[in-house]
């Protein structure tokens, strides 16, 4: 009641519930508390977002899940019957791309679960006529606009072949968006900004009827009033000042979009037709067939983040080691607090094995007042060791360790000495091959006889491996390479528990 004192809930705000567990109760209390103020339930904007299916995908319910799905659908007509006009249920896969799940993937559970509910609306007298009505959608939202766009769009085409299938007219469904969790950073937050309007202008281009931005500090913790204030003027200015809402389809006809949408329609109905052929969409949960799909994309996904293939700004790229911690109301509570439920889409965020080897270089600055250091051995002229100097530098400070250069090392008694100065644990050799041809052996034997803890070598060892490895190199860094497990061994290395 504090919370909504004052609203005038018929004057025309549209009203989104993002409901928990006992999503029945709340909505029925949302509603009566409509009712209580006055406003006339067929004069409000209410989106009650009913919706057992994504709730077993993030969580196994207590009891079994048919009782749990028909309680939801009697509530949504219990709704219906005072007076609201909807939609009631929402089919909702924002847990499918939380966990790392593909666009497909996404596409096909919102299909599955928007179908169980007309079979279930079906069953109580509602034909699907008046049942798709009374369901929305809900997707994830992210900043790559070409599969934000292409995948908004693909879910119309793919529901209007499902009302087809059901004997109807095509009729536009209502369609919301929101932020993806997984593209959310706690580091170099601000970038979360860019993100965020990104998905919102991605998702308004494919059209969704409803957009809603994440804070960008909500990694980090509880978001104060400013992140709360950003995220909510974000959709308002491109949807007033960018014109989005006033333009139909606007990827209608470009090449890349319509080939893109066509081909993740096709995807996400072989999905979904899979998911059917299990038994449906709680069939396809309790089985966890599903989830396991959904688990090789988000090992691919990581993969990918890890050999810096998805490369993230602020974090994996162009890290700041320097960087202030962000402003928020309450601090995220410690990683892993709860243990994962067997069989749930436990959702991830891609940045957070970067952030992970960032907390223990803040760990170690904190016990041993600097960071941990890497000694940047160079080979050759500037212009030759430059390149594979420039690119050590960004890998180490996406891993938190400080690179450590001044210029070219003469002789390996000279790196010897330069390594002794600045005291680093590790060493990496940068140079050009034909430099590396001449002289890595030599530089590595000299580091592993000063007592170094490890040496890295910039660049693939092709045939030279063994010869390398003989003469002192641990680790062969270059682009492609994992890059999370690499700085996870050079902190091993240095006796740091991780």
């Amino acid at each position: 009641h504090k919370a909504f004192a004052g609203v005038y809930f018929d004057a025309g705000p549209y009203f989104e519930l993002d409901l928990g567990p006992d999503a029945p109760d709340q909505a029925l209390r949302f509603g009566a508390l409509i009712k209580r103020s006055g406003a006339s339930p067929g004069d409000c904007r209410v989106a009650f977002g009913l919706d057992p299916f994504g709730a077993a995908a993030r969580g196994p319910f207590p009891t079994d899940w048919s009782p749990q799905a028909r309680r939801v659908v009697e509530t949504a007509l219990a709704l219906r019957g005072k007076g609201f006009l909807g939609p009631f249920l929402v089919a909702d896969a924002r847990a499918v791309h939380a966990a790392g799940g593909s666009p497909a993937q996404e596409l096909a559970f919102a299909l599955a679960a928007a179908v169980r509910m007309l079979r279930l609306l079906d069953e109580t007298g509602t034909p699907p006529s008046e049942g798709r009505g009374l369901i929305a959608f809900r997707l994830a939202a992210d900043a790559d606009e070409l599969a934000t766009i292409s995948k908004f769009r693909a879910l119309r085409i793919a529901w209007a072949r499902v009302e087809e299938a059901c004997g109807l007219e095509p009729r536009a469904a209502f369609v919301q968006a929101e932020s993806a969790w997984r593209m959310m950073t706690a580091r170099d937050s601000t970038v979360n900004v860019m993100r965020g309007a990104a998905a919102a202008f991605s998702a308004g281009l494919g059209g969704a009827d409803s957009v809603s931005v994440l804070p960008h500090t909500l990694a980090a913790g509880l978001p104060d009033s400013l992140a709360r204030r950003l995220a909510r003027n974000a959709q308002l200015i491109l949807l007033r000042e960018s014109s989005l809402g006033f333009v139909e389809d606007p990827a209608a006809g470009a090449g890349a979009y319509e080939a893109l949408t066509h081909a993740l329609c096709e995807k996400a109905w072989a999905f979904f037709q899979e998911i059917e052929r299990q038994g449906g969409l709680p069939s396809a949960l309790a089985s966890g067939a599903f989830q396991h799909k959904v688990a090789e994309s988000a090992a691919a996904l990581a993969r990918n983040v890890a050999r810096l293939k998805a490369p993230i700004t602020g974090v994996s790229v162009h890290a700041d080691l320097a960087e202030p911690r962000v402003e928020v109301a309450i601090g995220a509570p410690e990683r892993e607090t709860f243990a994962p439920v067997d069989g749930a889409l436990a959702p991830i965020r891609l940045a957070e094995p970067f952030e992970c080897l960032r907390d223990l270089s803040d760990a170690y600055l904190r016990s041993t007042g600097a960071r941990p250091n890497v000694y940047l051995a160079a080979l050759g002229p500037e212009s030759k060791h430059r390149r594979r100097v420039q690119f050590m530098r960004e890998w180490l400070e996406a891993g938190g360790f400080e690179p450590v250069y001044d210029g070219e090392a003469a002789t390996p008694d000279d790196a010897t000495a330069r390594l002794k100065a600045c005291g680093a644990l590790l060493v990496c050799l940068c140079g050009a091959d034909d430099a590396y041809a001449e002289q890595a052996e030599a530089f590595a034997k000299a580091f592993k006889a000063s007592g170094v803890k490890g040496v890295a070598l910039a660049g693939r060892p092709g045939e030279s491996e063994r010869a390398w490895r003989a003469a002192g190199v641990d680790a062969f860094i270059f682009a492609g390479g994992d890059a999370v497990a690499t700085l996870q061994s050079l902190y091993a290395r240095i006796g740091v528990q991780l």
